[in-house]
């Protein structure tokens, strides 16, 4: 079975809708899947799928005695799908104690399907990261909003460190090392793994091999949602960057999706975007990630090359300029067709530059932040 986690580092990016219409894409196309919604206290995807109610969920199963695991899995309207519920009415199930977690993880691992989605929480707790660390290869989703991007790195910096405290052995030199810069957080918010590694290195080269086994196999997938325009895609760029200079992580771009007022729509009339308007530019995007998802398919414990993470990033570049000019084209070809007058053209062109302006002021507040903290520390 194939693990894809799917996470956030912060809400509102669109991760869950990319889960469910991902698993449907994936199941269209011949797989058994099942969708689990491990958004613990945060449960929703149900509504996405169109259900209006979930009897019970891993909530229940976790707060009953007993009970099947599989009788809380419940099938789908589309063929070859199943449906894990999360079940949020049932409180404290965010925090998880390690023994129900490593529980939960064997009866996921246990379930009979090709591919198992699970999307998990926004945010950086144990619980979401040790989830997502299932797999070598999760995907994490993020927007081209300043906010959404960092956090997307501080997630994935979070994965690190996680990968790093299960490796390193309890009072070995390197967990005490860790340890000590824990205890001055503004260190550790400033370390670089990579040079973090070097120091390991020269006290504890046991502990440094130990991780650099453990991460080898870890190399995280990019989805970029809610681009307006092509420039939005160079944000992906800069993550990876990032992750590569600060935190010694390759990772691949599985693909942009533009924002699209159709998935209000589909969300309005409770169904997945795939099935509303299969030929809608963000379906197709769907599909061309779930192609790309079934492409792996055996190359779990296959060496990945700098090259192929190149080529990843190199194609996604080009999808958004395609995505964008068919974006274009669909405007005026509903002009021409007088279903969009130009009254609605305005309108949408407004509704944008006030999105824009709104991101710009967000921006503008992060980076006087930013330099607030950094005159800060220079002072200190």
């Amino acid at each position: 079975m194939h693990v894809v986690p799917i996470a956030s580092g912060k809400g509102g990016v669109g991760k869950s809708l990319v889960a469910a219409n991902l698993s449907i894409a994936l199941a269209q196309a011949g797989k058994s899947v099942v969708l689990a919604d491990l958004d613990l206290g945060g449960s929703n995807i149900h509504t996405i799928l169109g259900l209006s109610s979930v009897p019970k969920g891993i909530g229940t199963f976790l707060a009953s005695a007993g009970g099947s695991f599989e009788d809380i899995v419940v099938e789908t309207d589309y063929n070859g799908m199943r449906f894990l519920p999360g079940d949020s009415e049932v409180p404290g199930m965010a925090n998880l104690p390690a023994s129900q977690k490593k529980m939960l993880m064997r009866r996921l691992l246990a379930l009979d399907a090709d591919y198992l989605v699970v999307d998990l929480g926004a945010g950086t707790n144990f619980n979401t990261l040790d989830f997502f660390l299932m797999s070598g290869g999760g995907i994490i989703v993020t927007a081209p909003t300043l906010t959404a991007t960092l956090n997307a790195y501080l997630f994935l910096k979070n994965a690190a460190f996680r990968v790093m405290s299960a490796t390193f052995k309890r009072k070995s030199p390197a967990a005490e090392y860790v340890d000590s810069l824990k205890r001055q957080e503004s260190s550790l918010q400033r370390v670089y793994i990579p040079k973090l590694l070097d120091e390991v290195g020269k006290i504890d080269p046991e502990s440094r091999a130990a991780y650099e086994r453990q991460i080898a196999g870890f190399h995280p997938r990019l989805i970029l949602n809610m681009l307006d325009n092509p420039k939005d895609g160079a944000k992906a760029g800069k993550i990876r960057r990032s992750c590569g200079e600060y935190l010694g992580i390759e990772m691949e771009h599985l693909g942009i999706i533009y924002r699209d007022h159709l998935q209000d729509i589909a969300l309005a009339s409770r169904l997945p975007i795939i099935i509303y308007k299969p030929d809608s530019i963000l379906a197709q995007a769907i599909y061309r990630i779930a192609d790309k998802v079934l492409q792996h398919e055996g190359e779990d414990s296959k060496p990945v090359g700098l090259d192929d993470f190149d080529e990843s990033f190199e194609e996604a570049g080009i999808e958004a300029q395609v995505d964008f000019d068919e974006k274009v084209k669909s405007l005026e070809d509903l002009l021409r067709g007088g279903v969009l007058t130009e009254g609605d053209l305005v309108e949408t062109i407004r509704s944008q530059q006030y999105e824009i302006t709104t991101l710009r002021k967000e921006n503008q507040l992060i980076k006087s932040k930013l330099v607030r903290a950094m005159s800060e520390g220079f002072k200190a």
